[in-house]
């Protein structure tokens, strides 16, 4: 190697340099294999394809795997969110329960018109509501009082005859109850507001109703207790487990109508109780109280009276009273309006003003009460 260099003259030497550097860069290359592939590429050319190739298969296995998922998942979340709530408004289908709403009609016999009149379950129960309670009353009373009047009516349904024409009434006969063209004119003003907020507690109830050992009660409702509730069997006939004296302090607070006084003459009370009564001295009065402290019996000149007949005959308020004998004069003073019996609607106000909810304020009134819902017994009435 030194002869050879040193044969070459000072020109060529440049020339001998440049081709040693030539036959090192055509030197044999190292092979490398790429991932994911058999074909052997050089240290030169692979980074060029290699990456390229890499992201290729990971955008593939993207579309292919990953992304039907990412599609997916948001639907699944939202039907499992919405399902959850649907379970939280109701504890049956929804749905079911809104066909059977829709499918029910209630026979309302109109007393203007004496004509029969078909009223969708629910509407009817809006009708009820805001006839028989004041729209400013709080939302969870409201509630309470659509739960009252669609349990009564569906008892009612289910109780009537198949081939029966006993409609159900739109007086206090059973239920009050206007349309929305009547509610319009008594509600004026106040018609739009107070229908939405009617709505809105019917709808939180929908299909609901109360049960006692499975089978729907009768929810006796009324305006204003005198401090406690009565027992039904000490003003109607019949005992029910569910309709006890309880206390009811609320409306005494709450309600306009707890105290009332009336003045009959000596003889008015004489000719409405069909009895002898003299102005010239002083009448004896006797009386028995229920545990609900309203009249049981009360004597009056030798004749006996239930207290339920008294307010009846006449036209008392409730029928816890006192009577003050003044020259040829009674005075009736009366605490509480109604007859007393299941849920006072001003004492449901009061609970709810208290914070109680609707569910809290029914089982007070009805012990030992369930809340259930129509669908329960949708082939009983079904069969009718």
């Amino acid at each position: 190697m030194k002869k050879y260099k040193s044969s070459l003259n000072k020109k060529q030497r440049p020339l001998a340099q440049m081709l040693k550097k030539k036959k090192r860069f055509h030197r044999r290359p190292k092979i490398m294999h790429a991932p994911f592939s058999n074909r052997k590429l050089g240290p030169k050319r692979g980074p060029r394809w290699q990456i390229p190739s890499v992201m290729f298969f990971m955008v593939m296995a993207f579309v292919m795997l990953i992304l039907p998922s990412v599609i997916v998942i948001p639907f699944i979340t939202n039907e499992k969110v919405e399902s959850g709530m649907q379970e939280k408004m109701t504890p049956a289908s929804k749905e079911a329960e809104t066909d059977l709403g829709e499918a029910v009609s209630v026979a309302v016999m109109r007393t203007k018109s004496e004509k029969v009149e078909n009223v969708p379950l629910e509407s009817y129960v809006a009708g009820v509501v805001a006839s028989e309670m004041p729209t400013k009353f709080e939302l969870e009373a409201l509630k309470a009082q659509a739960l009252a009047a669609r349990t009564f009516v569906v008892n009612h349904l289910i109780h009537q005859q198949a081939d029966s024409s006993d409609y159900i009434s739109d007086s206090v006969q059973h239920q009050v109850y206007k349309n929305e063209e009547e509610l319009r004119k008594t509600m004026g003003d106040e018609f739009q507001k107070g229908m939405q907020k009617i709505k809105e507690a019917v709808a939180a109830t929908e299909g609901q109703i109360l049960t006692f050992q499975g089978k729907p009660i009768h929810p006796a409702y009324f305006s204003t207790s005198n401090g406690y509730t009565e027992n039904s069997e000490d003003y109607w006939d019949n005992k029910m487990p569910y309709l006890r004296s309880v206390k009811s302090p609320w409306d005494e607070k709450v309600s306009p109508k707890f105290l009332d006084q009336v003045t009959y003459s000596i003889e008015e009370v004489a000719t409405a109780l069909g009895i002898e009564l003299s102005g010239e001295g002083a009448i004896s009065f006797e009386a028995t109280r229920t545990k609900g402290q309203r009249i049981k019996a009360l004597t009056i000149a030798g004749e006996t009276f239930t207290g339920r007949e008294i307010r009846e005959k006449l036209q008392l308020r409730s029928s816890d009273f006192t009577i003050k004998q003044k020259n040829n004069h009674l005075i009736f003073r009366t605490k509480g309006y109604g007859h007393g019996i299941g849920m006072s609607q001003y004492g449901a106000n009061g609970m709810a003003l208290e914070g109680k909810s609707y569910e809290e304020i029914v089982k007070y009134y009805y012990q030992d009460v369930e809340i259930s819902t129509v669908d329960s017994i949708a082939p009983a009435l079904a069969a009718k």
